[in-house]
């Protein structure tokens, strides 16, 4: 397990400013696979078939209900495309990263 996904997220409050994009560029850095487009956080996650990929949606359901900070998905027969952006402070933060890192643990079990 990653560094970052062994972190819990924390509310973005008042003062929290969004990430620069040298920022996320940094941070990208220690995840694989994902990039930041239209300022947010995304990866494409492949699967078999419909099966594993809702039992892989279900679970990051579970994993984000408990960080309190949830991705958009895009779900498919054979993929799901996640996207990360913290809304409360309209960009990047850690806890997109955090969480990214989480998905992809989720993804080798």
């Amino acid at each position: 397990m990653s560094d970052l996904a062994s972190k819990k997220c924390k509310p973005c409050e008042g003062g929290v400013a969004p990430y620069t994009p040298q920022q996320a560029k940094d941070m990208l850095k220690q995840l694989k696979g994902w990039m930041v487009e239209d300022g947010k956080l995304a990866k494409v996650y492949p699967f078999q078939n419909y099966y594993q990929t809702m039992a892989f949606v279900n679970a990051l359901a579970w994993i984000s209900h408990r960080e309190d900070h949830h991705p958009d998905l895009k779900v498919g027969y054979n993929q799901c495309r996640v996207e990360y952006s913290t809304h409360a402070i309209g960009g990047l933060s850690e806890n997109d990263f955090i969480c990214a890192a989480k998905c992809d643990a989720l993804s080798k079990l």
